[in-house]
């Protein structure tokens, strides 16, 4: 019965990963290109480029345009090498368990993936998730067999690593961190207490160190702060904030969340939870924090949470016996049927097809009237403006990405400021061209520009309409002064 369980997972996987492969680059992965194809070309992090991601996002993106390039396909082929080594990263964890708790684990961490849709392909979350289950094995191998310090050091890397990808990592890592001073302590006293924290911690803090280094090589740093300590921490962190704490596709999760606590119990039931599910349980703790912590109720946001749990998922199925087997193999059979029905529904979402084809449109658009030397200002959030400038290859005047910014907390002083900078970088290099995207973010229409007044001056008086199309309008300057 296990196995033909796991089998099941395999085909579906398999139809969804082959279906996966017409997915396009979509929301928020072109704007990250776009960011690393302009410091590629030589601009700064935050200095030039303001958002609000940090640097680990934008070195594995320029990996990619080095590597593989901007398409479509290569941006796959990068997707599905990263699930790729989230999944063998959960089957390793899960090996103790046997083999059927080791594929089972990967593949169901890859169907929830892969029924997510094209908008989740690379998402920060989802790059967290492999280097987050790296470092709990990392410790789990450690606490197995303490003399494997090679592990408890690449643990300390692959948490390091997730930091500079997403900071909120770093409670995971802090945590890890806790369980191997007090393990090392009461095995062998202060001395080797202080010994683990080392080996733990000098390699957790090569990856930020680095990254920090690199934006002081780049004259980014002071701009890095800013961006962090002014803006992301005490603005940009409440916005959006979903006060329903909304579940998405929650028909998902009940199979996947019964199915865990069921398998957990099984473990304990027989003794055979061990350093690896205490661990994993770890794990799962840091991601209810990790989702909820962050208060916008994306659902990328559960990727952590989904990879523990995918750990854990079938671990219980071969010592299952008595009250725990029946449960538990209706939850796996009921998660097989649910994400494979998602999956087959995510290939891919209207929303999408219509963003591409909206970046199709301005981007012909807009090469049909640009000039050598021309710069675009696209006010926008991930509604396809960063990625029509990528296609074209062309800058904007100003480091802002997002129109975002300009909207919110506006009586700040810091708001202000950045509402002051754009002014005076449309003035001091205005762009030929200025696409105003209909959809704002949180809120709003083509009309929340009136709320930024010397905005909607400068498009009103300098600049003509000259296209209008689903979900935008483009504004050109208009001849003299």
């Amino acid at each position: 019965m296990s196995g033909a369980v796991v089998a099941g997972y395999a085909a579906v996987a398999a139809v969804l990963a082959w279906r996966s492969l017409s997915w396009p680059l979509v929301h928020d992965a072109p704007i990250m290109h776009y960011i690393a194809w302009r410091i590629a070309d030589g601009a700064a992090p935050y200095r030039d480029l303001f958002d609000m991601n940090q640097p680990g996002v934008y070195l594995l993106h320029l990996a990619v345009l080095e590597t593989l390039g901007p398409g479509d396909l290569a941006w796959r082929a990068f997707d599905l090498g990263w699930l790729s080594l989230a999944s063998v990263a959960i089957a390793s964890v899960a090996a103790r368990w046997g083999a059927v708790a080791a594929a089972g684990g990967a593949l169901a961490f890859a169907m929830y993936h892969l029924a997510g849709g094209a908008w989740q392909a690379g998402q920060r979350d989802f790059l967290l998730s492999p280097l987050l289950v790296l470092g709990v094995l990392g410790v789990a191998r450690w606490l197995e067999a303490p003399g494997r310090w090679g592990s408890l050091a690449w643990s300390g890397a692959a948490m390091g690593a997730a930091v500079t990808l997403k900071p909120h990592a770093g409670v995971l890592a802090l945590g890890l961190g806790i369980v191997v001073i007090v393990a090392a302590t009461r095995a062998g006293g202060l001395g080797a207490g202080v010994a683990a924290a080392l080996a733990y911690g000098a390699l957790a803090a090569v990856a930020p160190a680095a990254a920090l280094a690199w934006l002081g090589a780049t004259g980014a740093l002071d701009a890095w702060r800013q961006v962090v300590f002014d803006y992301l921490l005490p603005l940009y962190s409440r916005l959006g904030r979903d006060a329903t704490w909304a579940i998405h596709r929650r028909e998902v999760w009940i199979p996947l969340a019964l199915g865990a606590l069921v398998s957990v119990a099984a473990l304990v039931r027989v003794r055979r939870l061990g350093a690896r599910g205490a661990l994993a349980l770890v794990g799962l703790a840091y991601g209810v924090v990790h989702f909820l912590g962050q208060g916008k109720g994306w659902e990328y946001h559960l990727y952590p949470l989904a990879a523990f749990v995918a750990v854990l998922l079938f671990a219980g199925l071969g010592p299952a016996g008595g009250w725990t087997r029946a449960p538990l193999v209706a939850a796996l059979l009921a998660s097989l049927i649910v994400l494979g029905l998602k999956g087959v529904e995510a290939a891919p979402a209207r929303w999408e097809r219509d963003t591409v084809a909206r970046v199709r449109v301005l981007e012909a658009d807009l090469r049909a009237r640009l000039r050598p030397g021309d710069t675009v200002q696209v006010l926008d959030t991930t509604g396809g403006g960063a990625h029509a400038l990528l296609r074209l290859g062309v800058r904007q005047p100003t480091r802002f990405l997002y129109d975002f910014h300009f909207f919110h907390d506006v009586d700040t002083p810091v708001v202000r400021a950045l509402r002051a900078e754009l002014i005076r970088g449309l003035d001091a290099a205005p762009p030929r061209f200025v696409v105003l995207f209909e959809r704002g973010w949180p809120a709003g229409g083509y009309d929340r520009v009136r709320a930024f007044p010397e905005l909607a001056a400068r498009l009103a008086t300098r600049y003509t309409v000259v296209a209008a199309r689903d979900g935008y309008r483009i504004h050109e300057k208009s001849d003299g002064p």
